[in-house]
């Protein structure tokens, strides 16, 4: 907010720069919370039992569930380090438990999750859609409503992965590509919309387990088979740098954690929770747990008893060489009842499909926009990824950076969701280790007050042993070192792709050190740095032919020059529509930065 101020003494010009971060938020209650996070989180219920149950076996159902039991635990660890940051996640986090260099590393491995995001889901809405217009194409072919000669060919379509992956491929390209355009644009990411898509796939989750539970019992069929020794059997791809050992082979402890490290990526999505929760309506704390509880929940029920079921209901012939990608779907063509109306749900399951997974690939560009732009502010990345769009305002380079690799990775894996699952793996557990690691850290760097702990605190004296925290982090940590050894295409990839991100994290950095240092401690003497709890027009001063410009950090006011540069201050009619504008909650997001309505 540009005016003149009257000093003792005489005249000055002084410049007010306000620094708020959450006025611009329409914050949402914890029902619609919940529903961006499921929006990623629940999405890998359409992939995950079949990857699963390719790597280990038939008893990968038992291995979900307890990976989805396990997730409130995760959840309970982000609860925590949330309600110790407004802003949260694993960057602010773990630097300020490891320091700069760790929180660097931690978010490339969270950045790797963030980009296979994209392609595994746009890669499995594809199989959905694909396998689907295959079998009814055949279907109508058999009935004569289609040529003869195209019987054989869907026919041979349906287990032709070649052909289904390269088609799959296309459309999660073309899906990247349309939320690309819809972010340099400035899209927000409504929770409405979010909403509705849950709710939409809350009717299909609850027809198909009330159908599959019900045709379950009539039949009599046997659960999975418990993960035994004789009962787990690993693929060589499960087995990674291990398949030519004889350790891997066998069962015990590290037979457990191999398993259950090929299932990890199933609570895929915890992240999103610390990107929701500065939005949270009052009583913040309360509604973050409640959001916690209701994802926990839904994701255990959906993901978990859905592998359970297809494993009993599918028959064994063809529910891996055939619906492994897209087991949902063959768990309803295994159900009972009419023809037509099983293929019916199945397109009611594809079209649920389709949206929530399209929008967890909306939900990684925006989460990765969201974690560089905080990087970005911090002074990592260089001021040459936050130029602003000329047209739309948006940090258009960091976008097309994160849609590129997407399309990259796509294309690299040819479709293949088997492949994207282990490199998927890889991310989603270290950037759970390192932020476990970091709150751990915290507990005895930090003992200030906190609103909630991870449950389990054993005091002794003045000595408090987190014993929940500690045991979430074990667990995390072996997961993470096993799966260095058991994912050896995930663990070449992904410290390759850490390495990378990691040298321009510190190369940007140090160039924005040098780049800045002279005008940092002109800033210094120039600006005096006031904190209020309320921002109100008589303590700002603000008159009305003023224009009031809000940013993060009063270290970066790239927003505030891009005003200067588009405005004359000496025309106090375009200043006066210009703070017209500026009123406007939608057009401030839109202008200056994406966030969510």
């Amino acid at each position: 907010m540009a005016e003149s101020s009257p000093q003792a003494g005489g005249m000055s010009n002084r410049v007010k720069v306000v620094v708020a971060s959450s006025v611009a938020l329409t914050f949402i209650s914890f029902w619609r919370a919940a529903a961006i996070v499921l929006n990623d989180l629940a999405s890998s219920a359409y992939y995950a039992g079949g990857i699963v149950e390719q790597d280990v076996g038939k008893s990968a159902p038992w291995f979900i569930l307890g990976v989805m039991l396990f997730s409130f635990a995760v959840c309970a660890v982000y609860v925590e380090s949330c309600t110790m940051f407004t802003r949260g996640g694993v960057y602010r986090v773990v630097k300020e438990a490891l320091g700069g260099k760790m929180a660097k590393l931690s978010v490339s491995a969270l950045m790797f999750d963030y980009i296979l995001t994209g392609p595994i889901s746009g890669v499995a809405a594809g199989q959905y859609i694909v396998s689907l217009l295959d079998e009814v194409g055949g279907f109508f072919a058999r009935h004569g409503l289609f040529p003869q000669h195209l019987v054989d060919y869907f026919d041979s379509n349906i287990a032709n992965a070649a052909h289904v992956n390269g088609a799959s491929a296309v459309i999660a390209v073309l899906v990247i590509v349309y939320y690309w355009w819809e972010n340099i644009k400035g899209i927000e990411e409504s929770s409405d919309k979010a909403l509705r898509i849950m709710q939409l796939t809350t009717v299909m989750v609850v027809i198909l387990l009330l159908w599959a539970g019900y045709v379950a019992l009539t039949r009599h069929v046997e659960l999975p088979p418990f993960p035994t020794p004789g009962n787990l059997h690993f693929s060589e791809h499960a087995l990674g740098f291990l398949k030519h050992s004889h350790m891997g082979r066998y069962f015990g402890l590290f037979g457990i954690l191999m398993a259950a490290g090929n299932s990890i990526l199933a609570m895929s999505g915890e992240e999103s929770l610390a990107q929701v929760n500065r939005e949270l309506e009052h009583p913040k704390f309360v509604n973050l747990k409640r959001a916690a509880l209701v994802i926990f929940i839904y994701s255990t029920v959906f993901t978990g008893f859905v592998s359970i079921l297809a494993v009993m209901l599918i028959p064994d012939a063809v529910r891996v060489p055939v619906y492994a990608n897209n087991l949902i779907a063959g768990l309803v063509m295994s159900l009972n009842g009419p023809l037509f109306l099983r293929i019916a749900f199945r397109a009611f399951v594809v079209i649920c499909g389709f949206l929530i997974l399209s929008g967890a690939i909306n939900t990684s560009i925006i989460g990765s926009n969201g974690v560089l732009s905080r990087m970005a502010e911090d002074g990592v990345l260089a001021d040459w990824f936050r130029i602003p769009h000329k047209k739309f305002g948006t940090s258009y380079r960091t976008i097309n950076m994160i849609a590129g690799l997407q399309i990259a990775v796509t294309i690299i894996s040819r479709g293949s969701v088997e492949i994207l699952g282990e490199l998927y793996a890889f991310g989603v557990i270290w950037s759970f280790t390192s932020l476990a690691i970091s709150m751990l850290v915290l507990r005895y760097k930090y003992h200030g007050k906190r609103a909630w702990k991870v449950p389990l605190n054993l005091k002794i004296g003045k000595i408090e042993i987190p014993i929940g925290l500690a045991a979430v982090t074990m667990v995390l940590s072996a997961l993470a070192v096993t799966n260095l050894f058991t994912k050896s295409i995930a663990t070449i990839s992904g410290t390759i792709f850490s390495i990378i991100f990691f040298g321009i994290f510190v190369a940007s950095e140090r160039i924005n050190r040098r780049k800045h240092a002279e005008n940092a401690a002109k800033m210094k003497e120039h600006f005096q740095l006031t904190h209020e709890e309320r921002i109100e027009r008589e303590q700002l001063g603000i008159r009305p032919d003023c224009v009031l410009v809000a940013v993060r950090d009063a270290n970066t006011l790239t927003h505030l020059r891009w005003v200067l540069q588009r405005i004359d201050t000496d025309d106090r009619k375009q200043r006066a529509d210009f703070l017209r504008l500026r009123a406007e909650p939608v057009h401030e997001m839109r202008v200056y930065r994406r966030g969510r309505r």
